[in-house]
């Protein structure tokens, strides 16, 4: 997997985190498949709002930035997507940066089917884009909720952006 991270360091013992561009998650993901390391735990996003000073030395951030003319300092924090796997008591967690205003990750269900519930999660509370997900369907939200409301993105207020 060296060939595709960005950056990695352990948070604490059994834990992995492994930095990657969203262009190499697929491959990324299939690795981890190959080695028998695929049981996904989860998927989560975490949304970096405000996270501006922090992320301003990030390589990754200052690549998504420049490619749409951005400032790193000034442009609205990125949406984190976090994949989870574990072996045994191991965990190693895949990030990868989207751009808040074009959130878009590929779907992993061609690798792993059973990520699809993650998937529609992620799109519906943090309006991120898996493209090519098999089932974009609403998961919890009521399919009447208002397009482009996220809630579980920092800058929802509830009441206000859920009427």
């Amino acid at each position: 997997m060296a060939q595709w991270t960005r950056g990695a360091h352990t948070p604490e013992p059994d834990r992995l985190d492994v930095l990657l561009n969203v262009t190499d998650l697929l491959s990324a993901v299939k690795a981890l498949h190959d080695a028998h390391n695929d049981y996904l735990i989860a998927i989560t996003g975490l949304d970096l709002l405000g996270k501006n000073a922090t992320l301003a030395q990030d390589e990754r951030w200052k690549a998504l930035t420049s490619a749409t003319g951005a400032d790193p300092a000034t442009a609205p924090g990125p949406i984190e997507v976090l994949y989870h796997f574990s072996a045994g008591e191991a965990v190693v967690t895949l990030r990868v940066l989207t751009p808040r205003s074009a959130a878009a990750v590929p779907s992993v269900c061609g690798i792993i089917p059973s990520a699809s519930f993650f998937e529609r999660e992620l799109s519906e509370m943090f309006g991120v884009q898996v493209v090519g997900t098999p089932d974009p369907a609403h998961l919890f939200l009521p399919e009447d909720w208002k397009e482009g409301i996220y809630p579980l993105r920092k800058d929802f207020v509830p009441g206000k952006n859920s009427e």
